[in-house]
């Protein structure tokens, strides 16, 4: 004969079926969900992994070309820009095109390569291709779009530069009291050790001071 812990034991093993019966698909879908997650996640990875070693290895063409002759490096670079636009490499090799074009005047090029720098390429290169196209425009003689391209910097980093470029925009103008500000600013902005700190004084220094 059984006992009421029996019963009880038979009354618990029913309501588990019953639930197992009402809930088995979401959990059986919550399982699978978490199964495609992290396979997901670890096919990421590898994908990630074999995606950066195809740039990498598409970098190498580039990395051997002249690097003063802006033609056969965006030839060179045109596999590896065209399957990894995103990828770090894919911008380094974008910034090598824009400063050979830059030296050999060929302004138009270089301000394309830069601004799809801007627009597609690694975070990490962004704030260098930023001041570049500037320069670009102020060589171009386009200082409203040079000072809305430095005025667009987001990142500290940059700041002491971004200021130093700005005074070469506005001395450019004949704004010699803008530039003295922009220069003092980059001063302010720069460290003790950073480069900028002595070019910017310098610059500072020919136009008479701070006053």
């Amino acid at each position: 004969m059984a006992g009421p812990y029996d019963f009880e034991e038979q009354e618990r093993i029913a309501e588990l079926k019953g639930w197992w019966e009402d809930n088995r698909w979401y959990v059986l879908g919550a399982i699978v969900a978490a199964i495609v997650a992290f396979a997901g996640y670890r096919g990421w990875d590898w994908w990630s992994a074999r995606q950066a070693e195809d740039a990498a290895a598409l970098f190498k063409p580039v990395s051997e070309a002249p690097k003063s002759d802006a033609i056969k490096l965006a030839a060179a670079a045109g596999p590896l820009i065209e399957r990894h636009p995103g990828s770090y490499f894919a911008s380094e090799a974008a910034l090598m095109i824009a400063k050979a074009a830059f030296d050999a005047g060929d302004l138009a090029e270089a301000q394309k390569r830069l601004a799809w720098v801007l627009d597609h390429g690694a975070d990490a290169h962004r704030g260098i291709a930023r001041l570049r196209l500037a320069a670009v425009y102020l060589e171009e003689k386009k200082y409203d779009d040079a000072l809305r391209t430095l005025d667009a910097n987001q990142d500290e980093a940059y700041g002491a530069l971004v200021a130093d470029q700005r005074g070469d925009v506005m001395l450019a103008q004949g704004r010699l009291d803008e530039a003295r500000a922009a220069y003092k600013l980059a001063i302010e902005k720069a460290g003790p050790s950073n480069p900028v700190r002595n070019i910017a004084e310098t610059k500072l220094n020919a136009l008479g001071g701070a006053q």
